[in-house]
């Protein structure tokens, strides 16, 4: 098709560059379309022209190369149809011009409105103490009842941004990454995209640990001839008996990608040549629908014959695919030189449902009810979109849990199969067979044996639930379980049960009240809130009914309450006071002149995280808790993806001040080979060569080996950085990591 270009406000270069990208467009769906939706695809690039005409991006270039990006990302990798396509070009329109939805509704029609409703931003928030991208993320997942594509479109434009991130300032790069390796690379998995996922998580890691990040990469490049030639020599012999046995297949070779060897390192506390299995091949067969499962079996047994297998490290995801559809037989071999190889075999179906995710499954046109495993995943939204939790933060945090991470296989006593999240206990089973049965467990049976309700489930475990008819949701329950259909459940049992406790609480202290001739009156009612710290007089009246507050303590607040108002509220504030000097004390732990905060280098009060120790040098940034007060911590601290994520409105800038020293507390990871003496040459080395504080140390040994932590006292980075290298050349050391 050819296409005039309206604009007049370009040059003639970026007028070839937009031109060009279109045509690539319409060539990622050509196989796919037909006239009516090349005039569809045509009408969203002129509507998305028009508006975006003259605006342009952070990098200069003109912003329709944006949503032409992600329409060819929505085309090409996710392998969407033509309404994807019209709506990924659109994406951006209603937020970012005149147009508005109704606009949208009356040029194109109602699916197409819906899909940008969805994918349009939400500006106005009223809790400021949730992060706004929180907000947004559960704005646009109410959607997904309706059209899954609102996801995937957004996934499309999260990934174009990641690849673009160079041109924005340190701080947003930061925020941005955290907020896409916090969720959306984890939801581009559990819908299937595992390449975007690979992509989007690589590219986080490039901006929140960039040190680590190049260091990967170079050492992938400078090994990457080398594991070439490696894996060729690996697949020489498998190829040839592949052929002996009539099976048509390709294989691809792949590395490892740098997130995940990033994330084994810091698991396991090793350095990058100490990650054996960073090589992977993928063999792909070519086989009809009814000898899939059988010729990838025989491709397992012909592997395993050649190499030795870890028992470990075997996946079956073809007798129980994921969830998200995914199916593939994963093994793990040992190669020539003692390098493991993970070794992938699946059919081109299955390599094709592996690529696109859901999108695989749908028919021609987009026909969104044409997968069972789409439909069991909608489910799943709706659930947790009933669930009773209104703060964003904690929404997410459930939608991480019960829909992001791996997944587990069970068995009820008959055999049939359950899925539950990992980190799943026998009360979300329990509550996953029906609500009855959760609600009245007594105990659970793991493969014949009597368990804990808190125990952990393993895939392959066999649960048996015992119930009894006269028991009830215990508060604690909410700590034994994961799934939020199960908390779901247990809040809205012990609500009710609650509920009746206080109604007769309320008759209770009526009685006890009127008693000792104070008038229960809703004065009185909310004096006794305040003088017990409650947060409403629902909680006064369910302590007053499960004998919590008993008689002694009405007849101190009625003491209280007789010596008259002005006593009350002297005692009151004197406890006030008391506290206020205590929060005051525990923000002052640092010299304030040490760390600068914000655009201005302000000097503020602040603390130390406990969770990662930061020390001068550090690339650090604050946080701004709910009391007021600034906690600092690493830009890598466990903690650091999920604050920046979920927090984004309360992270502030921080840097070192050069000049200034201080006592810093550091911990360090170290393991290696047991040697008579081995702690004592380590203190030696820290305390009388260094001259260091050793502030704790714990170090034990067993079968030959040893590991421990050693907390120290050091003045910033560099000087931490000495004391490292040097227990590293200690003999026996075979690592020292900080925590």
């Amino acid at each position: 098709m050819d296409v005039e270009l309206k604009t007049t406000d370009q040059n003639t270069e970026e007028k070839k560059k937009i031109l060009s990208r279109y045509k690539i467009l319409l060539k990622t769906c050509a196989h796919k379309i037909d006239k009516e939706d090349k005039m569809l695809i045509r009408k969203a690039f002129d509507v998305a022209m028009d508006a975006h005409k003259g605006v342009r991006r952070k990098s200069g270039e003109p912003y329709i190369l944006h949503p032409l990006e992600v329409a060819i990302i929505v085309s090409r990798e996710i392998g969407l149809g033509p309404t994807s396509i019209a709506c990924a070009l659109l994406h951006d329109v209603v937020e970012d011009s005149d147009y508005t939805l109704e606009d949208i509704e009356r040029l194109f029609n109602k699916t197409i409105a819906k899909i940008i409703d969805g994918l349009t931003k939400i500006s106005n928030v009223s809790d400021l103490d949730v992060s706004i991208q929180a907000e947004n993320f559960r704005k646009m997942l109410l959607t997904i009842s309706d059209d899954i594509r609102v996801i995937l479109v957004k996934l499309a434009d999260r990934l174009h941004n990641m690849r673009t991130l160079d041109d924005l300032s340190a701080y947003k790069q930061q925020k941005i990454a955290s907020e896409t390796l916090y969720l959306y690379a984890p939801l581009a998995g559990r819908l299937g995209l595992y390449n975007i996922k690979t992509e989007l998580e690589d590219l986080s890691l490039k901006y929140t640990e960039p040190e680590i990040y190049r260091e990967i990469e170079q050492k992938l490049k400078e090994s990457k001839a080398d594991d070439t030639r490696y894996l060729t020599q690996f697949t020489e012999k498998i190829r040839e008996l592949l052929k002996k046995e009539g099976l048509v297949f390709s294989i691809k070779y792949r590395t490892k990608s740098i997130y995940s060897i990033r994330k084994k390192m810091r698991k396991q506390g090793i350095p990058f040549e100490e990650v054996y299995d960073k090589f992977a091949i993928r063999i792909i067969l070519d086989s009809p629908p009814e000898h899939e499962k059988a010729d990838i079996w025989r491709v397992y047994s012909i592997i395993t014959s050649l190499y030795k297998p870890s028992p470990e490290r075997f996946r079956d995801w073809v007798s129980a695919p994921k969830s998200n559809g995914y199916e593939s037989l994963h093994t793990t071999v040992m190669g020539p030189d003692g390098h493991w190889i993970e070794v992938q075999i699946r059919s081109k179906r299955m390599d094709e449902v592996a690529e696109k995710g859901y999108a695989a499954h749908w028919k021609y046109k987009e026909d969104v009810s044409a997968d069972n495993h789409l439909e069991k995943l909608i489910e799943k939204f709706r659930q947790l979109l009933e669930s009773p939790e209104t703060n964003a933060v904690e929404f997410v945090n459930e939608f991480k849990t019960n829909l992001l991470s791996e997944e587990i296989f069970v068995f009820t006593p008959k055999g049939d199969l359950k899925r539950l999240p990992q980190g799943s206990t026998p009360l979300d089973f329990a509550f996953e067979i029906h609500t009855d049965v959760g609600l009245k467990t007594l105990g659970a049976k793991v493969n014949g044996k009597l368990v804990p309700l808190n125990y952990k489930l393993q895939s392959g475990d066999q649960v048996e639930i015992i119930t009894s008819a006269k028991q009830k949701p215990k508060e604690e329950w909410l700590n034994h379980v994961v799934t939020s259909k199960a908390k779901a459940k247990i809040k809205s049992s012990l609500r009710e049960e609650k509920r009746i406790i206080a109604d007769r609480g309320k008759e209770i202290l009526s009685r006890k009240l009127s008693y000792i001739k104070i008038k229960p009156t809703e004065k009185v009612i909310n004096r006794m809130v305040q003088f017990f710290k409650l947060a409403n007089s629902q909680e006064l009246f369910f302590k007053v009914g499960s004998k919590i507050i008993d008689n002694e303590d009405i007849k101190e607040f009625a003491r209280n309450y007789n010596q008259g108002l002005m006593a009350y509220l002297r005692r009151k504030f004197s406890r006030s006071d008391v506290s206020d000097s205590t929060l005051k004390k525990s923000t002052t732990e640092q010299d304030p002149k040490i760390l600068v905060f914000g655009q201005n280098d302000e000097k503020l009060e602040y603390r130390i995280g406990k969770c990662c120790n930061p020390v001068p040098g550090d690339s650090v940034f604050g946080f701004l808790g709910s009391a007021g007060g600034i906690t600092v911590h690493r830009n890598d601290c466990p903690n650091a993806i999920t604050l920046q994520s979920n927090y984004a409105n309360r992270i502030i800038k921080a840097r070192w001040v050069a000049e200034q020293k201080g006592d810093f507390t550091a911990v360090l990871l170290i393991k290696g080979i047991d040697t008579l003496g081995l702690v004592n040459k380590v203190t030696q080395i820290i305390s009388n060569d260094l001259h260091v504080n050793i502030k704790a140390i714990n170090i034990f040994g067993e079968a030959g080996v040893f590991s421990g932590e050693i907390t120290l006292i050091v003045t910033d980075k560099m000087h931490l950085t000495k004391v490292i290298e040097k227990l590293k050349n200690v003999e026996g050391v075979t690592s020292v990591t900080r925590k």
